[in-house]
């Protein structure tokens, strides 16, 4: 079931990576892809729409000449707080890939079905090269397999938000990574 607009307002959150981390850790990882694909054509496909925000600050931290793309995968329902495991793409690349080195950016890896469904479907495309890229990875959840190249941090098993993400739609806006409180008076 989806929250309120009366429960968004109560929500308390707790802070688990604030902006200054987030910020440091994005510079280093633009710092580290600059590096690893110097002199190469590389696409970046990001996953909407929690990706967006990750994306831009990654963008901008990358000092090689680069394109992008988008994705949309829905892995979750409105008011669910975990995946069932069904995946659909609901928004494909306009952009083809064969020959191109493709770095997937994603915000979180947590049990791996979306990211897998994502990466067999791409490498159909026959790019170059095909490497993720994700912002937050929440191991312990790990059902499928995924190679990762390149993570933010990693993450304990909880419901996260902020910096893109969301919960049911609310707090993308966020500048850091929050869970809500867990005192059940104070909402979701």
């Amino acid at each position: 079931m989806a929250i309120t607009l009366e429960q968004v307002a109560k929500t308390s959150i707790d802070t688990l990576i604030d902006e200054a981390a987030l910020q440091a850790r994005v510079r280093e990882l633009g710092e580290q892809l600059s590096r690893d694909y110097g002199g190469q054509d590389l696409l970046l496909v990001c996953i909407l729409r929690g990706g967006v925000m990750f994306l831009t600050d990654l963008m901008r931290q990358l000092s090689i000449p680069h394109n992008i793309d988008f994705m949309a995968v829905a892995s979750y329902e409105e008011g669910v707080r975990q995946s069932d495991g069904m995946v659909r793409i609901t928004m494909d690349l306009l952009t083809d890939i064969q020959g191109r080195n493709v770095l997937l950016v994603e915000d979180i890896v947590d049990t791996g079905h979306t990211l897998s469904r994502v990466l067999d479907l791409l490498g159909t495309r026959l790019p170059a090269s095909l490497r993720v890229c994700c912002l937050l990875d929440k191991h312990e959840r790990r059902e499928a397999k995924v190679p990762i190249d390149y993570i933010g941090f990693q993450i304990p098993d909880k419901f996260v938000f902020g910096y893109g993400l969301d919960m049911d739609q609310y707090w993308r806006n966020l500048p850091y990574i929050g869970v809500a409180r867990s005192d059940p008076a104070s909402g979701p």
